[in-house]
C-alpha cells in the first residue's frame, strides 16, 4: 500500500522552500496550506511547537474529517486542553508516539539506522481515543517507521507528566544546576578553572554518562575511586534534589507548569528567551573541549554522587507517582545519557538545551537555578559541616529495584552512540540563533 505524505504550512513559512527542495510540491498536492492539508488527511501528525498547538488546536480539531487520526509526539496538548476544560472530538482517533530524545537525536539515530540495525531511539506510545478500532495499529506503525527499536505503552497524561517534568529535572535543568554549583565549589576550593570544568561537566558527560548508558547507575558507584566520598555527596544531595522534583512534578500534574509555558511564549515579543551557557565557566569549557583527551577525563567521586543522587531522586519520584519502570528509565536515564548529555559533551549546555522544544528550554531555564540553590545552600553545607551519611538513603540506593530495570535497558541499548554532527535544518547554532519561532540553523560539533 502506498502512503502519500503531505506537508501543511503557512504560506509565509520559510519551511516551504525546504519542503520543495525535498520534492514536496503544490502541483501534486503534497504541499499546501495547513488547514487544507489537515482537512484531507487520514493521519494528522501535529509536529508544530507547543505554543502553536496551544493557540491553534480548536481550529485543527475542527478541520479534521471524521474517522481521521490525530498523531501527537508528546502529551502537551492534553495538558493544555485539560487546563482549558476542553476534550477531543469523539469521532477521531487520538494517538501518541513520543521518541525519547530531541528532534535532532531522533533524526540522526534514524539515519545511522540505515547502516546499523537497531540504532534508532526508543519511543512510548499511547492510544487516547480509538474511534475506528485500529488506532493501536496506526500508532505502532508510526513508531516502527521512526526507527524505534523498542516501543513501550503509556497514556497521554502520564507521558506529558513524565516528559515535561523530566526535562526540568535531570535531563536538562537538574544537570545544568548541578554543574554550575559544583564548578563554583571546586574553584572556591582551589581547583583551576580548567580542572573544575573537567571534574564537573566533562566528568558527567564523559565517564559517568558512558558508564550509566552501558552498565547502569550502580556501576558508577562501583567505578569511582572513593566510594565514601561518593556516598557522602549522594546522601547530602538526595533530599534537596527530591524536594525540588516533587514540587516540579506536582506543578506539571496540576497543569500550572503548562500554563506557565503558554504565558511565557506570549511574552516573547517583549521578553525574548534569554541565552544560557554564556558565563565564564562555559568559556573555559570551549578551551577544555578543544584540548580534550577522552581517556584523561576524571571520574570525580563527589560529582558522581551528586549527579546520581539527582537521577535516583527523579526515578523514585516518578515511581512514587505511579509511573511504570519502562517510562521511568526512559525519562530519567536513557534520554539523559543516550540523547541529551552527548550534546553538552560536544558543545556545552546551550547546545543541549536549545536544541530542544520551547517547553523544555523554558523549563530548564526556570528550574536549573532551583537545583543550583538547593545544592549550594543545603547539600554542600551539610557536607562541609560533617553530616553523617544517612544509612537509609544509602541502603535504598544500593538496593533500589530500579537498578534491575536499568540493567535490562542497558542490555537493549542500541549498538551505536549518537553522532552530534548535523547538516542544515537539524541542530540549531545556539551561538547565533535569536530563538524566534520557526528559525533553523546549522551547527557542527566542535
Amino acid at each position: 500500500m502506498d502512503t502519500k505524505i503531505c506537508i501543511g504550512l503557512r504560506p509565509s513559512s520559510k519551511s516551504n522552500d525546504e519542503a520543495r527542495a525535498c520534492d514536496f510540491t503544490e502541483e501534486d498536492g503534497t504541499l499546501g496550506e495547513t488547514f487544507d492539508i489537515i482537512a484531507k488527511s487520514d493521519l494528522v501528525m501535529l509536529l508544530i511547537s507547543d505554543a502553536a498547538q496551544a493557540k491553534m488546536y480548536p481550529r485543527i480539531l475542527a478541520a479534521m474529517k471524521p474517522g481521521a487520526t490525530l498523531g501527537l509526539s508528546h502529551g502537551f496538548l492534553l495538558g493544555v486542553m485539560a487546563s482549558d476544560g476542553e476534550t477531543f472530538r469523539e469521532d477521531i482517533n487520538v494517538v501518541l508516539v513520543a521518541p525519547k530524545g530531541m528532534g535532532p537525536s531522533v533524526r540522526r539515530l534514524y539515519e545511522q539506522g540505515k547502516d546499523v540495525g537497531g540504532s534508532g531511539i526508543n519511543a512510548s506510545f499511547a492510544v487516547h481515543q480509538d474511534a475506528t478500532g485500529n488506532a493501536t495499529d496506526i500508532a505502532l506503525g508510526w513508531s516502527v517507521a521512526l526507527g524505534s527499536p523498542f516501543t513501550f505503552a503509556t497514556t497521554l497524561e502520564m507521558e506529558y507528566r513524565s516528559d515535561i517534568f523530566g526535562e526540568r529535572g535531570i535531563l536538562l535543568g537538574g544537570v545544568h544546576g548541578i554543574v554550575e554549583s559544583l564548578y563554583r565549589r571546586y574553584v572556591k576550593d582551589g581547583m583551576s578553572e580548567e580542572d573544575a570544568f573537567k571534574n564537573t561537566v566533562e566528568c558527567i558527560t564523559g565517564p559517568i554518562t558512558k558508564t550509566i548508558s552501558t552498565e547502569g547507575i550502580k556501576a558508577v558507584y562501583e567505578a569511582v575511586p572513593d566510594k565514601a566520598e561518593f556516598m557522602k555527596a549522594y546522601s547530602a544531595s538526595y533530599m534537596p534534589c527530591k524536594d525540588i522534583l516533587y514540587e516540579c512534578y506536582e506543578e506539571v500534574q496540576s497543569t500550572n507548569e503548562i500554563r506557565s509555558v503558554v504565558m511565557a511564549c506570549e511574552r516573547f515579543d517583549t521578553f525574548p528567551m534569554g541565552k544560557v551557557g554564556t558565563s565564564a565557566m562555559w568559556k573555559v569549557g570551549e578551551k577544555v573541549r578543544a584540548e580534550r583527551v577522552e581517556e584523561d577525563i576524571p571520574l570525580n567521586s563527589f560529582t558522581a554522587g551528586v549527579y546520581c543522587a539527582c537521577m535516583m531522586a527523579q526515578i523514585d519520584t516518578l515511581r512514587e507517582k505511579g509511573h511504570s519502570f519502562s517510562e521511568v528509565c526512559n525519562e530519567s536515564v536513557i534520554e539523559a545519557v543516550d540523547s541529551l548529555n552527548p550534546y553538552m559533551h560536544a558543545r556545552g549546555v546551550a547546545f543541549m538545551v536549545d536544541n530542544c522544544s520551547y517547553t523544555a528550554r523554558l523549563g530548564s531555564r526556570k528550574w536549573a537555578p532551583r537545583f543550583d540553590y538547593n545544592l549550594e545552600q543545603q547539600a554542600y553545607v551539610a557536607v562541609d559541616q560533617g553530616a553523617a551519611v544517612d544509612e537509609e538513603i544509602e541502603s535504598k540506593f544500593l538496593n533500589n529495584p530500579a537498578h534491575i530495570a536499568i540493567a535490562n535497558c542497558c542490555a537493549l541499548r542500541p549498538s551505536v552512540d549518537i553522532s552530534v554532527k548535523f547538516g542544515v535544518g537539524s541542530a540549531r547554532d545556539v551561538e547565533s540563533a535569536d530563538f524566534k519561532m520557526g528559525d533553523k540553523a546549522t551547527a557542527d560539533a566542535k
